[in-house]
């Protein structure tokens, strides 16, 4: 038998073919990037999970049993198919076209965050919930794994020259369906009351479900606050966009889409959206005194928040509501709120009808002091906070598993009344990103995602500092994720809101840092 002698020999490659591959790959994920960006918030679909509960409860929602959700599912499917091609494009793109990750220290935050995210599922008291989240918002490990991953991606691909635009129009459908949709619902023609719609919303369920009494279809989102939230950073997408664009068609297009956003964010009646376009208003105004043409930039934002006053009056008359949730933080007084004659009348519920001793065979029992009725700082996120915090203590390292609050959270807690306003209030999020992550991956992996957000910062902000007009639409996407940063202190992700702004978050970095190259040289 003959000895084969193996030796290594060096394949040559063809460095200008594995350029021109890298970028028709970059290409292809771009594209998947931009149709994850219009389909992922848009997905609507009735499901049905069987869940197992950790605890015994009389609460539907904390109990065992066939749960039904028709907002998170659908998005959490296809958020994990978008995510593995590309994925699985970025990977052929790293290991077979010799493409180099650039040498920078955001690269190990991000392998420590995947870490930290693995250990804090495999350690999770609860680890199948921590792993997919709750059965209503798909907000576990694997979507965090998700955004990460994708922000990560974006970061890391060469970009068309109308990238920008087409990130500005793949929003368009998002707009422009919620503002149908919340405005039926706004107006008292909820669109799930036509048989057209409850049978694209129903078409997944099982033979024998249905939709329950009473639902309704606010959005393509979840709820109020993700509405609010989500339309306050489409909100500020389009005021960039149209001030800085120069094609006067388009312009105009983004300045009506700008208008639908802000309206949508308006019925959303909610506090947060409001807030966050009062914040980022400042840096608006100093990107348009730095992009060139200050006159015409300030006088179509101007013109922009003239025309949000009338909106803000007709749905302000429709609903009080609209004016205590946005001017209404500024100025208590509500003018659309009629006089009412204020009467001192005893409640009827259960607990106030409660004397503070109750008798039985004689011996006397006292009841504990039960706080009055109240709703504490920021909607009651305050007190969500605090016993968060304090849950945390626990498990202070790597925390309790992401999405995993509503099993822990002290539901019966004698507090809960004075924080949240009634002792049948069941918390399941904790009303913060910043405090979910905290939660779910302890200080470990707060501080990571911290490190993230600042070093995108250190890149985007400087940039917006320095901008010129040869910077084109950039700043788009950093504003957006500036913003979505901003909403995030008093919201929570979803997959159908941070699945998208992840993937925004991610191309602003990018596209900051290759200006950043051009200027150096």
């Amino acid at each position: 038998m003959s000895n084969i002698i193996y030796s290594k020999k060096s394949i040559y490659r063809d460095e200008a073919e594995d350029e021109l591959s890298i970028k028709q790959t970059d290409k292809k994920i771009f594209f998947l990037l931009l149709v994850s960006l219009i389909v992922i918030p848009l997905l609507v679909g009735g499901h049905v999970k069987e869940v197992i509960s950790p605890i015994i409860s009389e609460q539907a929602s904390l109990s065992s049993g066939g749960q039904g959700d028709i907002f998170t599912y659908f998005k959490f499917i296809v958020l994990l198919i978008a995510t593995a091609l590309i994925s699985c494009l970025f990977f052929y793109k790293l290991f077979f076209l010799n493409y180099r990750l650039p040498k920078r220290p955001i690269l190990w935050i991000f392998l420590s965050m995947f870490v930290v995210i693995a250990l804090s599922t495999t350690l999770a008291p609860n680890k199948t919930i921590a792993l997919y989240g709750q059965y209503n918002r798909s907000d576990g490990a694997l979507s965090y794994v998700c955004y990460v991953l994708l922000f990560f991606i974006a970061m890391h691909i060469q970009y068309p020259k109308k990238a920008v635009r087409y990130v500005i129009f793949a929003f368009y459908p998002l707009v422009i369906v919620n503002f149908i949709l919340i405005t039926m619902n706004f107006t008292g023609h909820d669109a799930i009351t036509y048989s057209f719609v409850k049978s694209i919303v129903t078409f997944a369920l099982p033979d024998g479900q249905s939709l329950s009494e009473g639902a309704i279809l606010l959005g393509t989102l979840n709820q109020w606050n993700y509405m609010s939230g989500m339309f306050a950073v489409m909100t500020v997408l389009y005021i960039g966009a149209f001030t800085m664009e120069t094609n006067k068609i388009q312009k105009a297009m983004h300045f009506l889409m700008a208008l639908l956003a802000v309206a949508t964010m308006l019925m959303a009646i909610s506090t947060n959206g409001f807030l966050t376009i009062c914040l980022m208003t400042p840096l608006l105004i100093l990107l348009i005194l730095k992009y060139g043409n200050k006159k015409t930039g300030l006088m179509t934002l101007a013109l922009f928040f003239i025309l949000t006053i009338p909106i803000l009056h007709v749905l302000a008359s429709n609903n009080s509501r609209v004016w205590s949730e946005s001017v209404g933080f500024f100025i208590p007084a509500n003018p659309y709120t009629a006089e009412e004659q204020v009467t001192s009348q005893k409640s009827n519920s259960d607990f106030d009808r409660l004397n503070n001793v109750a008798y039985a065979n004689e011996k006397a029992f006292t009841l504990p002091d039960l706080p009055e009725s109240a709703i504490a700082a920021g909607s009651g996120r305050i007190y969500i906070f605090g016993k968060t915090l304090e849950l945390l203590k626990e498990r202070p390292v790597l925390g309790y598993g992401l999405d995993t609050l509503m099993y822990h959270f002290p539901q019966t807690d004698i507090g809960i009344r004075g924080g949240l306003g009634s002792e049948l209030v069941v918390v399941d999020k904790p009303h913060s990103m910043y405090i979910g992550i905290l939660f779910g991956t302890g200080a470990a992996g707060f501080l990571l995602f911290i490190a993230i957000v600042i070093q995108s910062m250190k890149l985007i902000l400087p940039g917006i500092w320095h901008y010129n007009k040869s910077y084109g639409l950039i700043a788009v996407p950093g504003l957006a994720w500036i913003a979505f940063l901003i909403q995030a202190l008093f919201n929570d992700t979803l997959p159908g809101t941070a699945a998208p702004l992840f993937i925004l978050g991610g191309i602003a970095f990018m596209l900051f840092d290759q200006k950043d190259r051009v200027q150096e040289k």
